[in-house]
C-alpha cells in the first residue's frame, strides 16, 4: 500500500504548481484524502482534504480561495492545484489518505492511516 506524491518544484512568488498523489491499490478510491505540509522548523499542519465521492473538500484558512483539492478515482489519484504561491507556502508536502471519513475530523493527522513521501514546494520572493 503506497502513496506516490509528485509535483513540487521551485517556483516564484505569484505562480503554480499541482500536486498529484497516486494510490497504489483501487480500494483507497473509497478513502478519504489529506495533504499536509511541513515547513522547516515547524510541524506538519493540514492544508487540505477531499471526502471519498469528491463532493466535499476542506481547507485550511491559510489557502483557502488560492489552492483546490481534486481527485480521479478512476486513476487513483488526487491533485492539488496551488495558485497565487507565497514564500511561506514554502514546505514538503504530504498526502495521506485515511480508512474512514469524519468531515469534522478530516484535519487531524490521526485520522490517516497511509502517507505519502512528501514531496518540496519552494517558493521563492
Amino acid at each position: 500500500v503506497q502513496l506516490q506524491a509528485s509535483g513540487g518544484g521551485l517556483v516564484q512568488a505569484g505562480g503554480s504548481l499541482r500536486l498529484s498523489c497516486a494510490a497504489s491499490e483501487r480500494t483507497f478510491s473509497s478513502y478519504p484524502k489529506g495533504w499536509f505540509r511541513q515547513a522547516p522548523g515547524k510541524e506538519r499542519e493540514f492544508v487540505s482534504a477531499i471526502s471519498p465521492s469528491g463532493g466535499s473538500t476542506f481547507y485550511a484558512d491559510s489557502v483557502k480561495g488560492r489552492f483546490t483539492i481534486s481527485r480521479d478515482n478512476a486513476k487513483n489519484t488526487v491533485y492539488l492545484q496551488m495558485n497565487t504561491l507565497k514564500p511561506e507556502d514554502t514546505a514538503v508536502y504530504y498526502c495521506a489518505a485515511g480508512r474512514s471519513y469524519i468531515s469534522n475530523r478530516v484535519a487531524s493527522e490521526g485520522r490517516y492511516s497511509y502517507w505519502g513521501q512528501g514531496t518540496q514546494v519552494t517558493v521563492s520572493s
